[in-house]
C-alpha cells in the first residue's frame, strides 16, 4: 500500500479526506526523553509512567527513550523496556564536538548507533529486534552518511530533523521522496539521497505567550530550548495551546521532546505537565500516548478511534505487573583503554564484562 503526502500534512489513509474534520483519526502523542537512563531519572520515569496513566484502551501510556551509553544503567533500561517502553539509540559517546557528527563517515555512524544497539540489545538483554530508532546528539543530522548506515544496519527510523514551526503541522514521513520541508537549523546537513528510511520528524512547537497577538518567535522543537517558558502555567498553557494545533488541524502525531533534567530541576513544570497529561486522558478518549514505532504501525495501517482500543499493535505490554527477576542487577565495575583512567559502574542484569563496554569493543570482551 502506497501512501504520499507530497506537502507532508496529509493524514494517512482515508480518515480525513481533505484534511478537513479529522474527528475520525486517533491524536496520537509521543513523548521522547533523550540521553542515559540512570539513578538521575529513574525515579522521575516511575512518576509519569505510574501504571494509572493509561490509554483509552485501558493500557498504560508509553514513551521513547533514545538512550546514550555512557553512565546508563542497563537494568533499569530492561525494566523500561520490559515496561512496554520503547528504546532508541543515541551513540555510545555523545561526541560534544557537534561538527564531528554533521561530517562522520558512514563507519562513524554504524560503530557509534549500531554499537549502541548491540550494547543495549547484550547489556539490557532486548532479544526482540525492538530498537529500530535513533537520534542523533545534539540534532546533529549527518546527511546521507547517516542514513546510509540506517539502510545498511536495518534502523527503521530517525528522529533528529527538524520541521520549521507552521500549520498544520507535518506527519512523519519516509526518506525515500524529498523532504515536505527545508534543510531547517544552522548548519544541517540534510539527506540529499533517497533512503528507506522513516523520519518521525520534530515539528517545532509554539511558544508564543499569547499566539492571538504575539509577534512571530521561532518555534523549538525540544522543551528544553523553549526559553521563554519561566513558570509551570506558562508551561501548562504551552502545551494546551501546541495540543489543539495538532487535534483541531489535521491530529499529526504531537511530539513532547524532552531532557529529563529539565523537568527533574523544575518540579514546577513536572506538575504542570503531569497535570496536562492527566485532563487530556480524562476529557480526550480520542488521545493515546504511544511509542515512535507504534505510530508507525499506525501510519501503515490506520485505523479509526472506534477500532483503535482494539488496535493490537497499541496493545503490547499493555500493562504489565511488578518486576520479578534481576531485582539485584549486577554492578561491574570497568574500565576500557579507550578511556585511559576512567573507572566506570555499569548495572546490568547479565553477566559483567571484561571491560567497560565502548566504541571499538562494544561488547566489553577486551579484545580490541
Amino acid at each position: 500500500d502506497c501512501f504520499c503526502s507530497e506537502d507532508g500534512s496529509e493524514v494517512p489513509g482515508d480518515l480525513c479526506p481533505e484534511n478537513d474534520r479529522c474527528e475520525r483519526v486517533p491524536q496520537m502523542v509521543m513523548i521522547t526523553f533523550d540521553d542515559a537512563i540512570n539513578n538521575n531519572n529513574i525515579d522521575l520515569y516511575k512518576e509519569i509512567f505510574n501504571k494509572q496513566r493509561r490509554n483509552p484502551n485501558g493500557c498504560d501510556i508509553k514513551a521513547t527513550f533514545f538512550v546514550s551509553h555512557k553512565y546508563t544503567n542497563y537494568s533499569a533500561v530492561e525494566d523500561m523496556h520490559r515496561l512496554g517502553h520503547e528504546i532508541a539509540a543515541h551513540s555510545i559517546t555523545h561526541n560534544d564536538n557537534e561538527t564531528f557528527w554533521t561530517d562522520a563517515t558512514v563507519e562513524d555512524w554504524a560503530k557509534e548507533m549500531a554499537g549502541s544497539r548491540l550494547i543495549i540489545d547484550k547489556f539490557a538483554n532486548i532479544n526482540d529486534n525492538s530498537v529500530v530508532g535513533l537520534r542523533a546528539p545534539y540534532l546533529r543530522v549527518g546527511g546521507n552518511h547517516q542514513f546510509t548506515m540506517m539502510e545498511e544496519q536495518s534502523f527503521l527510523y530517525d528522529s533528529s530533523i527538524t520541521a520549521p514551526l507552521k500549520n498544520p503541522p507535518l506527519w512523519p514521513y519516509t526518506m525515500y521522496f524529498r523532504m515536505p520541508h527545508r534543510c531547517h537549523g544552522n548548519l544541517q546537513n540534510c539527506p540529499t539521497r533517497s533512503h528507506a528510511v522513516w523520519e518521525m520528524v520534530m515539528n517545532e512547537l509554539d511558544r508564543r505567550e499569547d499566539p492571538t497577538i504575539d509577534e512571530d518567535l521561532p518555534g523549538c522543537a525540544m522543551i528544553d530550548s523553549c526559553s521563554n517558558i519561566l513558570t509551570g502555567d506558562q508551561f501548562y498553557n504551552f502545551l494546551t495551546h501546541n495540543f489543539y494545533r495538532h487535534f483541531d488541524q489535521n491530529r499529526a502525531p504531537l511530539g513532547l521532546f524532552y531532557h529529563a533534567a529539565w523537568l527533574k530541576n523544575n518540579p514546577e513544570f513536572l506538575d504542570a505537565f503531569l497535570y496536562w497529561v492527566d485532563e487530556v486522558i480524562e476529557n480526550h478518549p480520542e488521545v493515546y500516548f504511544v511509542t515512535m514505532t507504534q505510530v508507525i504501525q499506525w501510519i501503515q495501517n490506520p485505523v479509526s478511534i472506534d477500532s483503535a482500543k482494539n488496535f493490537a499493535p497499541w496493545q503490547e505490554k499493555c500493562s504489565p505487573g511488578p518486576r520479578v527477576h534481576c531485582l539485584v542487577p549486577n554492578s561491574c565495575k570497568l574500565s576500557t583503554d579507550e578511556l585511559p583512567g576512567e573507572a566506570l559502574r555499569m548495572h546490568t542484569c547479565a553477566r559483567c564484562p571484561n571491560k567497560y563496554p565502548w566504541l571499538n569493543d562494544p561488547t566489553g570482551d577486551g579484545f580490541i
